[in-house]
């Protein structure tokens, strides 16, 4: 079983900065692809940002400009640096990881909670 377990969550006020993180228990090297996703009240969970091979990235049109994804290997743990917030991006986000090899599968952190808010 692979853990992941996101932080950095909380009340921003419009035009504020955030940046989440997610501490994964497994090494970076072994996930083909790590990405944040997000849900708000009433919605479906959408893609937020994705990086793939540990070099490409792809990121909603909602949030391009906005936000940056990125890793530290040495760490384990990857970023969601947020900024221009809006508050439509209010939303639980969440943390997610493939991996190859021994731990093969798809998993999930618990969720962040995001408020943008005046």
């Amino acid at each position: 079983q692979v853990q992941l377990v996101e932080s950095g969550g909380g009340s921003v006020q419009p035009g504020g900065s955030l940046r989440l993180s997610c501490a994964v228990s497994e090494s970076l090297f072994r996930a083909y692809a790590m990405g944040w996703y997000r849900q708000a009240p009433g919605k479906q969970r959408e893609l937020v940002a994705i990086m793939t091979s540990g070099i490409s990235t792809n990121y909603a049109d909602s949030v391009k400009g906005r936000f940056t994804i990125s890793r530290d290997n040495t760490r384990n743990t990857v970023y969601l640096q947020m900024t221009s917030l809006k508050p439509e991006d209010t939303a639980v986000y969440y943390c997610n990881g493939r991996f190859n090899g021994r731990f093969a599968g798809d998993y999930w952190g618990q969720g962040t909670q995001v408020t943008v808010s005046s």
